[in-house]
């Protein structure tokens, strides 16, 4: 389910009222735990965490005019999800995610390749989340990148 909002702004004022406060509380823990660098945007009808092309002048390599993306958050119809390329692309920091997870919560991790779900607000491990933003800087993630999503040309 992907927004049409166009602003930060726009999208969070379109919140469920059962779920603003909390994905706001998500939003802002993001913002002051993520490594200096990365760009809050719009894309792909999403609250997303870019390397902006004054910093990867290629972009994403499925649109190079997009930024190259790192995380997003979005309302879906039936829960809150982070979507996280690190944890799809590192092994490492996935197994490390996995690990802490049981040690913030009491649900068990609902979890895809790169999306993690919340499906009760109350279920968001806010320090966890603060833990797994620092793990990345962007000089990291774009080396992270390259090597897991660029093939070398012949």
């Amino acid at each position: 389910m992907q927004s049409k909002s166009l602003t930060v702004n726009d999208y969070l004022k379109e919140l469920p009222a059962d779920r603003s406060s909390s994905f706001i509380k998500l939003r802002d823990t993001i913002l002051n735990n993520i490594p200096q660098g990365f760009q809050e945007v719009m894309c792909y009808g999403m609250i997303s965490y870019v390397v902006p092309h004054s910093i990867y002048p290629a972009g994403y390599h499925c649109d190079p005019k997009l930024p190259l993306q790192f995380i997003a958050i979005a309302s879906q119809k039936n829960f809150i999800a982070i979507y996280h390329m690190g944890i799809y692309g590192s092994p490492k920091l996935y197994d490390w995610f996995v690990a802490e997870y049981p040690k913030h919560c009491k649900t068990k991790l609902d979890m895809g390749k790169s999306c993690i779900r919340f499906k009760k607000m109350e279920d968001i491990p806010y320090k966890l989340i603060a833990d797994l933003m620092t793990k990345i800087t962007v000089k990291e993630w774009i080396k992270l990148y390259q090597e897991n999503y660029i093939k070398p040309k012949k």
